[in-house]
């Protein structure tokens, strides 16, 4: 089968189509000849013969939006079998077969029912067959071929993303690229111009251009001055068919902020700002604010402020409000009226981020004049010297001394009445006193340096006329020291000699204190007393160093005549005047070994030495060891005799009565109480049967008693069965502890002679029982056969 192309009543679609075909395809005609038999159509095959330059057999073309009344005129296939005679019956299928795409069984011809659109499906696939029309049977292979829409230059450009919105420093240079915008055409790219896109500005093209082919927005002056205005609405156009005559076109809305550069320096709105403040304001209180402006945004406004006068430095800070970026002008130091009484101050505003391109703009500062007026207020009176005065006094002076004279003024006016006054918590005791009028200060009481070297008072000034302005100062008097104390020994000095000691020998040295604090020093001079002239024993040495020596005279010592010395030293200061006292050296004759070593400095202690040896010293104490050994020995045997009775006795626990009080754990309680001492007592070996009964060797003999009877076999079957019961409903039962639980059964069985011994029972009748069966029971049982016999059973047990 073949193409084969014919006008119709759509001329102009299909001159379209075949314009289309004739400038962009070509390709190879494939004819194909059908036999008359059927070993011939089993031999098809493709023929491929070049030939001039025709058509793509399987492709179609079909202009889109056709919007005619007819179908619209595809094509036609035709087999080369077919000779017109009808014979043949043309089928295709695939996209749109039937419903789009119709066909002519006879004649081939391909109609478009539908209106198409390019945008929504460029092409379609189908498949052609032709059939005998008597019998049905395919003459040629199932051909696939497409059937492609033409496009028409229906759709125009839209920007997809707008409206836009982009950003562009100012003051930028001319072609600085702000932004680019981009619209989108859904008419076919590669068929003619449809597709191609164009921009242009609609509006603001004063200011911006816009490339024709990329859209990029550029800047088209340098004076872009957010200050004057900071934005631009921009209307970009975009044109397809490359701009000519009959396209389509769409337009956007572009917005362009200019974003702020630090062109602008900051400006103080007023040369000069006036602010009062009182001269009693204290040092860092704020006398006012100003503000520099600047036409910036955001951290381009940021500036610091400073002062540059060299007065106003002294006397004023300044800082930046960090929210508010006001200067914030605060007291430095404190301000004296009548010393000045206005104050210029030359305030400086800085940008903090200075931009190096625009430093050609001028200066990014600017100044102004904060003009400070001082007020006056009433002042409290001023000392002399104001930091506070030292006096000095000597400490032998005499009542009414004068110490000192305070002064002070009254900064406000000259010659007005001070009144001054020492506060008296600084001086309790009252030892100095003050002159009103004058400040003068005199002693009211006698001094000694010893006892306090400074005395530390504080003194009030008051104006006479308005006792609320004081003010006050404080006032150290040294006490001067005057030559009023002895010297004297340091400490009881003692010294110890031995019995051998040579002539010449140092036994001591002394030194001396003395609580007086001459200005040159202390200088002592020390020699024996008058009344030890005549000393043959002992001789003092002045070493010159404020300390001095003792020596022995003579040899031979002895303290069987003589153990102790008595030295009295006199030591003499400097003076003025000059002062002595006498001290007493104590000086102790001991026994010395052969080293010098002493031994003993009494004479007990050298007879006793003399009778015992040091061997039978040491026998001595070895004698009185060995005996306190021995008392500990046998204190310890006896304790653990004891011990061993009392653990024998512990071991029958029948006789004894245990009481519990405390309250245990539960079940899970297993170590509450030793529990051992009682099993004991009924420590009952499995039960094994023999023809002579049950082996009762081991159980009590008071149980024994009860169980045989008259000496009959033991009968353990009621307790076995009470026991067996009770386990059978253990087990049974869910709701009881685990089966490796202690259970605990009180039984008594049917014929117990104990019967019940509550309390409860025993209130419930008026007659007296009968419990002395109770004795018949064993000695475990005594202590409560005891608690129930009859009185005359208990007189006749007594006696």
């Amino acid at each position: 089968m073949a193409p084969c192309w014919r006008g119709g009543a759509q001329v102009l679609a299909v001159t379209l189509g075949i314009l289309h075909c004739c400038g962009w395809l070509s390709g190879q005609t494939v004819r194909t000849s059908v036999g008359k038999t059927r070993e011939a159509s089993e031999q098809w095959s493709m023929l491929h013969e070049r030939v001039k330059r025709g058509w793509v057999w399987n492709q179609f073309f079909v202009v889109e939006e056709y919007t005619g009344t007819e179908p619209l005129y595809v094509g036609k296939i035709h087999s080369d079998s077919d000779e017109g005679d009808g014979s043949i019956k043309y089928t295709i299928s695939g996209e749109g077969a039937g419903s789009i795409f119709i066909i002519d069984e006879v004649t081939g011809d391909i109609h478009a029912t539908e209106r198409l659109d390019r945008e929504e499906k460029t092409f379609y696939t189908l498949r052609a067959q032709a059939r005998d029309r008597q019998t049905d049977e395919p003459l040629e292979p199932e051909s696939e071929f497409v059937i492609k829409v033409q496009d028409i230059n229906d759709s125009e450009p839209k920007f997809l993303e707008g409206p836009y919105i982009g950003s562009v420093a100012e003051l930028s240079p001319v072609g600085t690229s702000v932004m680019k915008v981009m619209a989108s055409d859904a008419d076919d790219p590669t068929y003619g111009s449809s597709a191609r896109i164009v921009y242009s500005v609609l509006e603001g093209e004063r200011f911006f251009t816009v490339d024709r082919q990329t859209g990029v927005i550029r800047t088209a002056v340098p004076d872009l001055d957010r200050e004057t205005q900071d934005r631009y609405e921009l209307v970009v156009k975009a044109t397809d068919m490359a701009g000519q005559m009959g396209g389509l076109s769409g337009s956007t809305t572009v917005t362009i902020v200019i974003t702020d550069v630090n062109d602008s320096p900051p400006r103080f709105p007023q040369k000069m700002y006036q602010f009062s403040v009182s001269e009693g304001a204290a040092v860092g209180t704020a006398i006012g604010r100003v503000i520099a402006t600047d036409a910036d945004m955001g951290e381009n406004t940021d500036m610091s402020y400073l002062i540059k006068d060299e007065e106003g430095g002294e006397l004023f800070r300044v800082s930046t409000d960090g929210d508010t970026q006001e200067a914030v002008i605060a007291i430095r130091k404190p301000l004296d009226f009548e010393h000045k009484r206005t104050h210029n101050v030359v305030v400086e505003a800085v940008n903090k981020h200075v931009d190096p391109r625009f430093v050609d703009l001028g200066s990014f500062r600017d100044q102004t004049i904060v003009r400070v007026s001082v007020s006056d207020v009433d002042e409290p009176p001023i000392f002399m010297p104001p930091a506070g005065t030292i006096m000095e006094v000597q400490e032998d002076a005499r009542l009414g001394a004068l110490v000192g004279i305070v002064t002070a003024r009254d900064p406000d006016m000259d010659n007005v009445p001070i009144r001054f006054s020492i506060e008296r918590s600084t001086d309790q005791e009252q030892i100095f006193n003050i002159d009103p009028v004058t400040g003068a200060i005199t002693l009211g009481k006698i001094l000694d340096r010893e006892t306090a070297g400074w005395h530390n008072i504080t003194v009030t000034a008051v104006e006479a006329d308005n006792q609320s302005m004081a003010s006050e100062t404080a006032v150290s008097i040294r006490i001067l020291d005057v030559n009023d104390n002895p010297p004297e020994l340091a400490t009881p000095y003692e010294a110890s000699i031995c019995e051998d000691a040579k002539p010449g020998q140092l036994i001591h040295t002394i030194s001396v204190v003395d609580r007086d604090e001459p200005q040159s020093g202390h200088r002592f001079y020390f020699t024996l007393a008058p009344e030890a002239s005549n000393n043959r024993h002992f001789t003092l040495w002045d070493i010159k160093d404020n300390t001095a020596g003792i020596r022995t005279q003579r040899s031979g010592f002895n303290r069987q005549e003589q153990n102790v010395y008595l030295l009295p030293i006199l030591v003499v200061d400097s003076g003025p005047p000059a002062l002595s006292s006498t001290g007493t050296l104590t000086i102790h004759v001991c026994g010395c070994d052969s080293d010098g070593a002493i031994q003993s400095c009494n004479a007990t202690a050298y007879v006793m030495s003399a009778a015992l040896s040091p061997g039978a010293l040491i026998a001595l104490l070895v004698c009185i060891l060995i005996l306190i050994v021995l008392v500990l020995l046998i204190l310890t045997l006896k304790r653990h005799r004891k011990g061993q009775r009392m653990s024998e006795d512990e071991e029958d626990m029948r006789d004894n009565v245990i009481k519990y009080n405390d309250e245990g754990g539960g079940e899970q309680d297993t170590q509450a109480y030793d529990m051992s001492a009682l099993r004991s007592l009924y420590d009952f070996p499995e039960v094994k049967n023999s023809d002579s009964g049950p082996d009762l060797r081991s159980v009590p003999q008071w149980i024994q008693n009860r169980v045989m009877g008259d000496g009959g076999p033991a009968d353990f079957s009621l307790f076995k069965g009470y026991i067996r019961k009770k386990v059978e409903q253990a087990d049974a039962d869910l709701s009881v502890p685990p089966y490796d639980s202690f259970q605990t059964y009180a039984f008594e069985g049917s014929s117990s002679p104990a019967l019940s011994l509550s309390s409860i029972r025993t209130l419930s009748t008026t007659s007296e029982q009968d419990f002395s069966y109770l004795s018949d029971w064993g000695p475990r049982f005594r202590q409560l056969a005891g608690y129930y016999a009859p009185p005359a059973q208990v007189e006749e047990e007594g006696s």
